[in-house]
């Protein structure tokens, strides 16, 4: 998918970047948790500040983000959103694949977590490769080696 671009996002890609968390994500945290406006823009504002986020565009339009942080001993994916209008395109598949090239060619392991409610997102890292390593009460951790 040749249209899709990365960018890393700017402090004026914030709000887009909650915008896109709260529409794609919120109903499972809403499941899990409950949705506390106030406490997911904090949690928000402090992921922002500290994780790399890229802003997806395809054709042009702001669709997505994803957002990483190099650890020591490999990558961690933290967020990957597809406003639910542009998801089932192939674009948050486009995403990874750049994500797991770069990692083969640092030959860096690349981790992440799903909700356990989560199915459609578990099965879709599954057909990526990626093997469940481990859960935690609310999550399955998930492992893709180079």
């Amino acid at each position: 998918m040749d249209e899709i671009e990365l960018r890393q996002a700017t402090t004026a890609d914030s709000d887009f970047a909650y915008r896109v968390k709260k529409l794609a994500f919120g109903s499972y945290v809403e499941q899990v948790w409950g949705w506390d406006e106030d406490e997911q823009r904090r949690l928000h504002e402090k992921r922002f500040a500290s994780q790399q986020f890229r802003v997806i565009e395809w054709s042009d339009t702001d669709v997505g983000i994803i957002a990483a942080v190099r650890e020591d001993d490999g990558l961690k994916i933290n967020q990957l959103f597809v406003l639910p209008e542009y998801q089932g395109k192939g674009i948050g598949r486009a995403c990874m694949k750049r994500i797991i090239d770069e990692a083969v060619a640092s030959k860096s392991p690349i981790r992440l977590r799903v909700l356990k409610i989560n199915f459609r997102a578990m099965a879709f890292f599954e057909r990526l490769g990626f093997n469940r390593i481990g859960e935690t009460d609310t999550h399955i951790l998930m492992e893709s080696l180079p």
